[in-house]
């Protein structure tokens, strides 16, 4: 016995779901989830079955033979008209006839003899078949005095009442043309999150815009709308620190001297390209300038670009197996969470997910600690030494940290954030991926144990700093280089704004 799912398309008519589940019984599928909200799609119904393959394999040819299985979402036609129809019994009769004959949906029709205009009828289409649009226009022609308002071959002004195949659409706007077997197999996990986060209280459709802004701020801010914000700062007589903050995810850091870089994090994969053309602008060289990746943890804006990099990738193993596994929560006690393995798909895809394939992971954990955290090797970039230490998972498994306490440098990937030093614009985007998981962090309580930690070690470094006059700068996974004042994070020295020169 196995899980399938499958998606069935019904008339939204009494006894549609009873006769779709009379074909599942008949095979003694077991049905384990089921979804269908009218508001959302009158006709679409979302299905998980449990069943033998041979038993599926007669559920899905039964539905199919009656029309119920749906295996495409091909862009729609969509027509919007207006008709001036003669005031004689039969008249709309007549009409409807021609519409539906060549196989069209009617999402909407209006028509009031008391109202502005009492001989217009106006109706909105969508017709599978973009023959069957022009056929149709042709019949109408010449009959009834028409006026066309909308006509769309591409899907773009589909209208609600075949929702799924007007998001399915919009999702081929930002990934380009997939197989019907992918898309449908995204709408499906992405209504199952719909399903989950409107049992929490959400509203469904919150939930579909929140995916598509996702992606559609990503592409947004590629090419000659690409920006970051910059530090650079002066570690050591050798040792210089970049720090770039991209529009969207996490924040990429660049250790350099004289003869070699060394990379902590790589941003999305889909930045790549606007990436290498600002660190050209920073001269900070092409590829193979990069001696070491290191990579802090295994969200897919922190390792998404690591394959275009010939230089071996550093990280943990649960880094590794959760890039493998394709769930950010992997090893975490929220492994089995439907939201955590959609985001991580939804994630991957809009963001070009390139992770590295030249990967070394790191000697598990010893004796010796730094504050809480096992000190799992010591990495090396001129005359400057980081710790790297092994986080408790409160993020993500195998999340990991820099720290040099000689030099004044904690790297804190998404443990510790300077949130108040995020442009409203970035705020706005992260605030996406906590809707849509309901938490980052896939073990909030050791998330705060690890962030509580980490701000001690720096205030800690800072007492131990001040005879030197020197700072701990923490280099957080997102935002600005910072230093506390206080107890609250402060961004540290300048920071200027990169943009795509003008052609």
């Amino acid at each position: 016995m196995k899980k399938f799912g499958f998606i069935a398309h019904m008339p939204d008519e009494p006894g549609s779901l009873e006769r779709a589940a009379g074909v599942i019984k008949k095979y003694e599928g077991n049905i384990n989830r089921i979804q269908y909200d009218r508001r959302i799609d009158p006709c679409t119904v979302f299905y998980e079955v449990t069943a033998s393959p041979e038993a599926y394999s007669k559920i899905t040819n039964d539905l199919a033979a009656i029309g119920y299985l749906q295996t495409s979402l091909k862009p729609l036609s969509f027509l919007k008209f207006s008709v001036h129809l003669p005031h004689t019994s039969g008249s709309l009769s007549q009409f409807l006839k021609y519409t539906t004959d060549s196989g069209a949906n009617i999402g909407f029709i209006d028509f009031d003899d008391a109202g502005r205009h009492p001989d217009r009828l106006t109706v909105s289409l969508n017709l599978e078949d973009p023959p069957a649009v022009e056929q149709l226009l042709d019949q109408l022609k010449t009959r009834y005095k028409l006026e066309i308002l909308e006509y769309d071959t591409t899907g773009k002004h589909l209208d609600d009442t075949i929702f799924y195949v007007r998001f399915a659409q919009e999702i081929r706007e930002l990934i380009g043309e997939s197989e019907n077997t992918f898309l449908l197999s995204f709408l499906a996990d992405t209504n199952h999150i719909a399903q989950e986060l409107m049992n929490r209280g959400n509203n469904p459709r919150q939930v579909f815009d929140s995916v598509l802004l996702t992606g559609r701020t990503m592409r947004a801010t590629t090419g000659m709308n690409f920006y970051a914000d910059i530090q650079k700062i002066l570690v050591t007589d050798q040792v210089s620190l970049f720090c770039f903050q991209m529009p969207c995810g996490g924040s990429i850091y660049v250790l350099t001297t004289r003869e070699e870089a060394l990379m902590i994090d790589t941003g999305y994969g889909i930045y790549h390209k606007d990436v290498m053309k600002m660190f050209s602008h920073y001269g900070l060289g092409d590829e193979r300038r990069f001696s070491q990746l290191i990579i802090s943890h295994a969200d897919a804006d922190h390792c998404g670009a690591g394959e275009f990099f010939p230089a071996e990738a550093l990280m943990h193993t649960g880094t590794r197996d959760i890039i493998k596994t394709n769930n950010r929560a992997y090893g975490s006690r929220s492994e089995h969470s439907v939201l955590e393995a959609f985001y991580t798909k939804m994630i991957n895809l809009f963001s070009q997910f390139s992770p590295s394939k030249n990967i070394t992971c790191l000697p598990p954990a010893g004796t010796t600690k730094r504050s809480i955290f096992p000190v799992l090797m010591t990495v090396r970039i001129g005359d400057l030494e980081l710790e790297v230490l092994e986080g408790l998972g409160g993020h993500t498994f195998g999340q990991i940290y820099l720290y040099s306490g000689s030099d004044g440098l904690l790297f804190t990937a998404d443990a510790v954030i300077n949130f108040s030093s995020l442009t409203p614009e970035r705020a706005a985007y992260n605030s996406l991926a906590d809707f849509l998981v309901t938490s980052v962090n896939v073990d909030s309580d050791l998330a705060r144990k690890e962030r509580r930690a980490l701000l001690e070690l720096a205030a800690e470094t800072d007492q131990n700093l001040v005879p030197r006059q020197k700072r701990c700068r923490i280099c957080g996974g997102h935002g600005a280089v910072s230093v506390l004042e206080n107890g609250k994070l402060v961004p540290f020295g300048e920071i200027t704004q990169y943009s795509v020169p003008a052609p």
